[in-house]
């Protein structure tokens, strides 16, 4: 794949990992909402979600730019300036993870109690 990235660390043409949380689904764990990396695709979930596996890949990867994966919201978050960013370029589709996957999901694995879980 031809790498597109800008000064930001932006790849647009680069896919999604998948439809979940990449750490959370091969551990059967959970999460609330999720993020995508703007520079490798990678889905992790947020630092509300118990495995905060998004600003986890930001320190272990150093890709400092993640967008909402959540369905109508495409504001990004700049990890390394602390900062949201309203607007960037239009990412490869899918743009959320799908409309009838809940949130927080996945349908099945969610406990009863998850408000308890999340985290400030």
């Amino acid at each position: 794949m031809n790498d597109v990235r800008d000064d930001s660390g932006i790849d647009p043409v680069v896919p999604p990992s998948g439809a979940g949380c990449a750490e959370c689904e091969s551990a059967g764990g959970w999460w609330f909402h999720l993020r995508r990396c703007a520079a490798c695709g990678h889905v992790g979930c947020c630092d509300s979600s118990p495995g905060q596996h998004a600003t986890a890949h930001f320190r272990t990867t150093g890709h400092p730019v993640v967008q909402s994966y959540e369905p109508g919201e495409d504001w990004f978050w700049d990890y390394a300036a602390d900062e949201l960013r309203a607007s960037g370029p239009a990412l490869a589709p899918p743009v959320s993870h799908p409309e009838g996957q809940p949130a927080p999901g996945p349908a099945g694995r969610v406990p009863a109690d998850w408000a308890r879980s999340l985290r400030g």
